[in-house]
Formats: C-alpha cells, sequence, structure tokens
C-alpha cells in the first residue's frame, strides 16, 4: 500500500525521548499563505479535478436555514456518481482504506460506499485562521510527547513534521467556545434490535476562545459534563471531565456520579483501553471523538497523504426527519443514508510501546487535511489481525462554522457488531452560544447538579 500513497514526503516518526520541537520558520509558515490554506492544507486540487481547489469552504449556511434549526443539506442536488460494492471494489482498491475493504467484503451486499461529488466545506472563523498562523510559528511537542505549550484556540502544527504533531491537530482542532447538544448511542445486536442510551452533552472549551492567553486556561483544553437521560435506570449519572493541554503537569480528571449510590467520584481510569462507559466493550474510551487523551502509549509515524473515499458532508445522517430506526441496521448502519467523497487524507500508524499494555496493538488513522478531523481509523489485535473500524461523518455546522462529527460509530469485525453515537436527529440543534461559565463544570457544581 505505500506505493499507493500519492504525497511523496519522508516516512517520518517521532518516539517519546528526546528534546521539544519548535514551531517552524517564518518562510515556511509564509506557505500558509500562499500554496496551503489557513488549515495547512494543499489549496489545489488534484491532478484529475476530482479534488477541487479550496476556496473557503462553506462560509454561508443556506438560504432556508434559520439560527436555531437543524442544519439542512447544503447541496440536495447533488447525485450519486457511483457506489462502491464488493463486486467492483477492485476497481477503486487504491483510494479505499484497508477498514473499507474489509467492510465491503464482510458484509456484502448491504454495506456498500455512495460516492458524491466531492465538497470543501470545512470553514473556520477568521481569528482562528489568525491563530493556525501564530501557532505553527511558537507551538513545541513536550518532552515524550505528552503535551503541547505556546499554542492556542486551535491546531498546533499546520505544516506537521511527524505523526504526534498530526494527532495533537486533532486532539486540539477548533470546535467553538462552547456547545450544548443531546443524542443517544446504541450497541445494537447481532440482528440489530438495540436500546439507546441518551445523553445531554456540555462542552466549555477554555483553550479555543477568543482573547484568551495561555496563561489564563489553567492548562484545561475542555470541559466537559454528561448527563444520562435515560434509560431509567441509568438515568442522573453524571460525567464530568477536565481535559489537560500539558498532561505531563496535571493528567486528565474526571468524576462520575451514580445515581444509585448517589456519589460523585473520582474516576482515574476514564482513560486509554477502559471500556467506554455504556459501550458494551466495543469500544474503548480514547476512541471516543475517534482519539483522545495522552498519546504516550503508542510510537506515531506519519506515513504521508493518500486520496481516499471517506466519510464526508454527512448531512442525510443528521437530518431531523430521520430517526435511529432509520439508521441502525444488523451489522452497520444504512448505507443509504451515507455520502463518501474523495479528499486528500493525512495517514498516521501507531504502534503500541513496548511495555505498554493495550488492547490495540497497532492503530491507523486518516486524518481531513482540511479540518485535522479523524475521518476514519483501523484497530488492530495483538495478532495482528484488523478487530474494529471506526468511522465519523462529519458536518459543517452553521451556528458557528466549524466542521465536526455528527455521528460515530465503531464496527467490531469479530462480534459483528458495533457502537454508534450522535443520533441526535430527535432532538434540537447543537447551540454554539449557551452562556456556560467555567464555574458550572467544578466538582461542587457537579454534585450539586446531581442531588437536585
Amino acid at each position: 500500500m505505500r506505493s499507493q500513497f500519492v504525497a511523496c514526503i519522508a516516512v517520518l516518526s517521532f518516539g517519546f525521548s528526546g528534546h521539544v520541537l519548535s514551531g517552524v520558520s517564518v518562510t515556511e509558515a509564509e506557505r500558509l499563505k500562499q500554496e496551503l490554506t489557513p488549515v495547512g492544507a494543499e489549496r489545489s486540487g488534484n491532478a484529475s479535478g476530482s479534488i477541487p481547489e479550496w476556496t473557503g469552504g462553506l462560509r454561508e449556511a443556506p438560504a432556508n436555514w434559520r439560527d436555531g434549526q437543524v442544519e439542512v443539506d447544503p447541496f440536495p442536488e447533488d447525485k450519486t456518481l457511483f457506489v462502491i460494492t464488493a463486486d467492483n471494489m477492485h476497481l477503486y482498491k487504491d483510494r479505499l482504506s484497508e477498514g473499507s475493504l474489509r467492510m465491503l467484503e464482510q458484509y456484502k451486499p448491504d454495506f456498500f460506499m455512495p460516492v458524491y461529488k466531492t465538497r470543501r466545506t470545512a470553514a473556520f472563523p477568521e481569528h482562528v485562521y489568525e491563530k493556525f498562523y501564530e501557532n505553527a510559528l511558537s507551538a513545541e511537542v513536550l518532552d515524550n510527547g505528552n503535551g503541547v505549550r505556546n499554542t492556542i484556540m486551535t491546531s498546533p502544527f499546520p505544516i506537521p513534521k511527524n505523526g504526534l504533531e498530526v494527532m495533537w491537530n486533532h486532539i486540539l482542532r477548533y470546535r467553538g467556545e462552547e456547545v450544548s447538544f443531546r443524542s443517544a448511542s446504541a450497541t445494537p445486536q447481532v440482528d440489530g434490535s438495540y436500546n439507546p442510551v441518551v445523553n445531554q452533552y456540555d462542552y466549555y472549551f477554555p483553550y479555543s476562545k477568543k482573547g484568551t492567553e495561555l496563561a489564563d486556561i489553567d492548562n484545561k483544553i475542555f470541559y466537559l459534563k454528561t448527563d444520562t437521560i435515560s434509560p431509567s435506570n441509568l438515568a442522573g449519572t453524571i460525567t464530568l471531565v477536565h481535559e489537560t493541554l500539558d498532561q505531563v503537569r496535571s493528567p486528565r480528571l474526571a468524576w462520575r456520579y451514580d445515581a444509585g449510590s448517589r456519589r460523585l467520584r473520582r474516576s482515574p481510569n476514564l482513560a486509554y483501553e477502559t471500556d467506554l462507559p455504556n459501550s458494551s466493550s466495543l469500544r474503548s474510551v480514547d476512541q471516543k471523538d475517534m482519539y483522545n487523551g495522552a498519546p504516550n502509549q503508542y510510537d506515531w509515524e506519519l506515513k504521508g497523504k493518500r486520496e481516499l473515499y471517506v466519510p464526508y458532508n454527512a448531512y442525510k445522517l443528521h437530518d431531523q426527519s430521520v430517526r435511529p430506526d432509520d439508521v441502525i441496521r444488523a451489522g452497520h448502519i444504512n448505507q443509504e443514508l451515507t455520502r463518501y467523497e474523495l479528499h486528500r487524507v493525512w495517514v498516521v500508524e501507531a504502534t503500541r510501546r513496548t511495555g505498554i499494555k493495550h488492547i490495540y496493538d497497532r492503530r491507523v488513522f486518516y486524518v481531513d487535511e482540511d479540518s485535522w478531523q479523524i475521518l476514519m481509523s483501523e484497530e488492530y489485535g495483538e495478532a495482528g489481525n484488523l478487530w474494529r473500524v471506526s468511522e465519523a461523518h462529519n458536518i459543517s455546522y452553521y451556528q458557528e462554522p466549524v466542521f465536526w462529527t455528527t455521528m460515530e460509530m465503531t464496527y467490531d469485525l469479530k462480534a459483528r457488531r458495533y457502537y454508534i453515537d450522535g443520533l441526535d436527529n430527535n432532538y434540537p440543534a447543537y447551540d454554539f452560544d449557551p452562556g456556560f461559565r467555567g464555574s458550572e463544570f467544578t466538582a461542587s457544581s457537579a454534585r450539586r447538579a446531581a442531588r437536585r
């Protein structure tokens, strides 16, 4: 597969020893105003024209959308160009990930990939673009790779030199200053039956607040509070997370309130390979948001770029008229509602470090060049066999111009089951301006909320 990489850059690796790495030169950073986009993607399209030039992304909402409404499809007239199936996938093999090939083969004929015109919709506010440039000059990876410094608001390394920098770009990508939304997750049985778990999600991103300096954020990337709404046996469970920037100085802090015990307890194990709550052991904690947390359990290798068919502009899955029963099928989601496009992605391979315990021996991530969002990943077990395949179906939101997940799923190829998160169609639109304060995300505040 190495010969199929479309970007002929050197293979770079970054372990977890050595000195701090500093930002790029002014001359190199100026590329973000020339042949590269402000985010660091190639501004031009590909030679065939199947990937177009980036012209600013989706900067205005469709005329039929109003503030407060769920996002509508900005491309309702787009038709499927072709459909990739197990029968014709050999024609597209060079532009399919190993995970996509396995899904097509294992779940044929029901799993297929409808391919649409490529729309480079990812866009961010102008002040965020300015921070990309500043971060490029100053950002540093700390010793051992467990954190970064001299960066604020968004991804630190728009011109990455190694795989670890690409992963920090995903972890710190701009997702707004705050957001509140409700959605459901599920772990369908082999026959497709399921019981959804509904959560309220409240995020507050001190790292991304406009005008904030690094010294102001108390080493925090974001605060997250989740409140389980249903089913009744889980209702009232609260999880509080403080995600840190320098994870050497201060690792992630997490608390969990169990409605049964009526106590808020520290959750030091809410990280790494621990089972994600309510995932039926189909997903690890560090797979939430496709990848999160300290990257110190793996060595990261930047393999280059590829042009791949990836999930993109998933407005059909996000549509307010769609219900969970429309999405969930046995083995995988309803592929009729999916949209795949040809995009350039960074390929990063993670290999478990010697002496480290993790359920995944090797992982491969496919990271969108236009947004630093992980679009797909593959998870391999100790025997080297492909175990799980994950997809993130994303959209550009309108209230706040961010490109972010609307639905994620992890497919377990051995169990023939999957975990799905982001079933938000029954609920109001994401609110990117709920008016949160940092004081609402303390342990004492969570304890008071739990007792009400």
